[in-house]
């Protein structure tokens, strides 16, 4: 469990700091990509992207 717990942080942390260069392509406005607001800050939970890149990455592990 906890190795499921690392990789969805590491995952959000990948997706926080590429948010920019993700949304332009597309990712990060799927449905299940949250996104709002809280005390004035703006707070994006991208879950709908996160299970796509972990699928297209499972496919490319399988492959290679």
């Amino acid at each position: 469990m906890i190795r499921w717990l690392i990789a969805i942080f590491l995952i959000l942390m990948v997706f926080t700091s590429l948010h920019r260069w993700l949304e332009k392509i597309g990712l990060g406005r799927l449905p299940g990509d949250f996104r709002f607001r809280l005390f004035g800050r703006e707070f994006f939970v991208p879950i709908g992207s996160s299970v796509l890149l972990s699928l297209i990455a499972l496919a490319l592990s399988k492959v290679l």
